[in-house]
């Protein structure tokens, strides 16, 4: 479905600070700001009804027998698990590394389009307000769709809270419709926070920054996530411990993800 895009309704003609950093982003699936054309799924619209998740799950299904010959349902929901914490961990990666710019990552504020040929997996995210934070020095700290906060630190955090309880009501709405315990969702969440801002950083060139960001939002193991960052350096460059599985490896003859927790030390 289409939806229109809140802006701040004190000055509605001003150029909009978030769209424009949007619009710098050049990635491997599409980022817009605004009504998104075609069909798109509001997140809040999904998140309302869990049984949205069975649809999609059986989509994927039908996907897994054409590439494996069978499907598997921890591995149905361990993709689209993956998948959805994506929408919103990339986002907030992308734009706090590129732009030191916090949308409000609310699920009523974001939407995105499920690929139509082949894997049904996300290809694009629609951010649909104009409100953000940034800090003293963004040039646009004076809009009025602008929150600042003192400094980076401050600015992570208020990543992470957003973050935060957007997956708070995906882990409430997801926990309906599979066996995962809340443990499981909270690893899969922490693992897409920290997940972001590493690949933005290897995304724009500067991976050693996206590590730094990773490890500014994730400085410590707090609540509800299950860990700090894992990132850490080896003689194959940077590499980190997930949290959680998708479940990839119980397909016949699949090769284990890359960092999967059931075969990586």
């Amino acid at each position: 479905m289409t939806v229109p895009a809140r802006v701040s309704q004190q000055n509605p003609r001003a150029l909009t600070p978030l769209a424009e950093s949007i619009a710098r982003l050049q990635t491997g699936t599409e980022i817009v700001f605004g009504t998104p054309a075609g069909d798109w799924t509001i997140c809040s619209d999904l998140l309302a009804e869990p049984t949205r998740f069975d649809l999609w799950r059986k989509d994927l299904a039908e996907w897994m027998v054409e590439q494996y010959g069978e499907s598997d349902d921890r591995a149905t929901a361990g993709y689209v698990m993956g998948w959805y914490l994506h929408v919103p961990g990339y986002l907030a990666g992308l734009l706090f590394h590129t732009a030191r710019r916090v949308p409000t990552l609310r699920p009523s504020d974001m939407a995105f389009r499920l690929n139509t040929a082949g894997r049904p997996h996300p290809d694009g995210t629609a951010v649909l307000s104009d409100e953000f934070a940034c800090l003293p020095d963004d040039p646009a700290s004076n809009h009025p769709a602008a929150t600042v906060v003192a400094d980076e630190a401050a600015l992570a955090a208020i990543l992470r809270a957003r973050y935060a309880a957007h997956a708070a009501q995906f882990v409430a709405s997801f926990g309906q419709v599979v066996r995962f315990g809340r443990r499981q969702l909270w690893a899969a969440a922490t693992d897409m926070l920290e997940y972001g801002p590493w690949a933005a950083g290897r995304q724009f060139g500067d991976e050693n920054a996206g590590v730094t960001d990773a490890a500014m939002i994730l400085p410590e193991k707090l609540e509800p996530f299950v860990s700090a960052s894992t990132l850490h350096f080896t003689d194959e460059g940077w590499k980190r411990k997930r949290n959680s599985c998708c479940f990839h490896y119980v397909l016949p003859d699949a090769e284990p993800c890359t960092a999967c927790p059931r075969t990586c030390s």
